[in-house]
């Protein structure tokens, strides 16, 4: 069996691992406030990659520079998204929350722009960034507004869902300076983030994670499927993709989470499609598509390869992308 054939059922389970991010949460909510959906999340999660650091024999970090670096990317890329994609979800069907979520490679291509000098956008790479804004009005239906209200998606929850996807930009962002130069292994950035982001939140616990819990089999399956599948265990699938595929062909599985996204809340949750989401949605990933096209050309190899690190390094990059 070739090394490509071995790493489809890892991609596959990827893309539906998730896909079905949203869809847990939206069982998960049914028993438990937004922030008791991101803190089962990210408790469950970091448990599952301590594991993992045993099973793989990872050295944990020891020096506090690079537990501040992490403690931050843990900020930026797993407890605030978290926090606010939850309680969109309290809002919005699952499959528009993970259209919405298509839009992480074009808010990491914007911070990258404007936060990293050397890596400025290309005329085409903008192009692409529009396309997907495009994309992004369309799903919303601004025309909805003007009209029968009930039928728009509340603009707040809809801001939450950016608010979520422009910190995974700027969590990428922060990690690709501060991180990747640390040439720290992809099970050490993801514990190491996710471990952080779970303290935090249980510190702030009795001020944010208040309110009943009801505990039900869906609820409590949900919750490690989000946790220990979608926060756990698709880092070390992610990371065997990259080993066999490269990043820019393991990125493909972005286009396929929203599309899973979508069919289980049809299927799953009875949710309705509007056709301005779908074509939205489409158009968003047209723009993913053309943005990530043109930074693969424009890239100078002979610079590039004394500044991007090793493949170590963008494994963890990648990793970034997808909490």
């Amino acid at each position: 069996m070739t090394s490509d054939n071995r790493v489809v059922a890892p991609y596959l389970a990827a893309a539906l691992v998730w896909g079905s991010s949203f869809l847990f949460m939206k069982v998960g909510l049914e028993g438990l406030s937004p922030a008791q959906v991101a803190l089962s999340r990210l408790l469950l999660g970091a448990l599952t990659l301590v594991v993992v650091m045993a099973v793989a024999r990872r050295a944990w970090p020891r020096d506090r520079r690079t537990w501040g670096h992490l403690t931050v990317v843990g900020v930026l890329l797993c407890m605030v998204p978290y926090l606010l994609f939850a309680w969109a979800g309290q809002h919005l069907a699952s499959g528009l929350s993970s259209i919405f979520n298509a839009t992480t490679p074009l808010m990491t291509a914007a911070a990258v722009a404007l936060l990293l000098p050397v890596e400025r956008l290309t005329a085409i790479q903008r192009v692409g960034l529009a396309v997907g804004a495009v994309g992004v009005v369309v799903v919303v239906g601004p025309w909805a507004y003007a009209g029968d209200v009930a039928t728009a998606a509340p603009l707040p929850a809809v801001l939450a869902c950016l608010g979520a996807t422009a910190c995974y930009g700027l969590g990428t962002t922060y990690q690709r300076r501060f991180v990747v130069p640390l040439r720290l292994p992809p099970e050490t950035v993801a514990a190491g983030q996710v471990s952080a982001g779970a303290l935090l939140l249980t510190l702030a616990s009795p001020l944010v994670a208040t309110g009943p819990v009801h505990l039900t089999w869906p609820v409590v399956l949900s919750m490690l499927g989000l946790g220990a599948l979608g926060t756990g265990l698709a880092y070390v699938w992610m990371a065997r993709i990259i080993d066999a595929w490269g990043p820019q062909r393991a990125s493909t599985v972005t286009y396929l989470t929203p599309l899973v996204g979508v069919l289980l809340g049809i299927v799953v949750l009875g949710e309705q499609l509007h056709w301005n989401e779908p074509v939205g949605g489409l158009l968003v990933v047209l723009g993913v598509v053309v943005a990530q096209r043109a930074g693969r050309r424009s890239a100078v190899p002979p610079k590039a390869a004394l500044t991007t690190g090793t493949a170590a390094d963008q494994r963890t990059d990648l990793d970034a992308r997808r909490t």
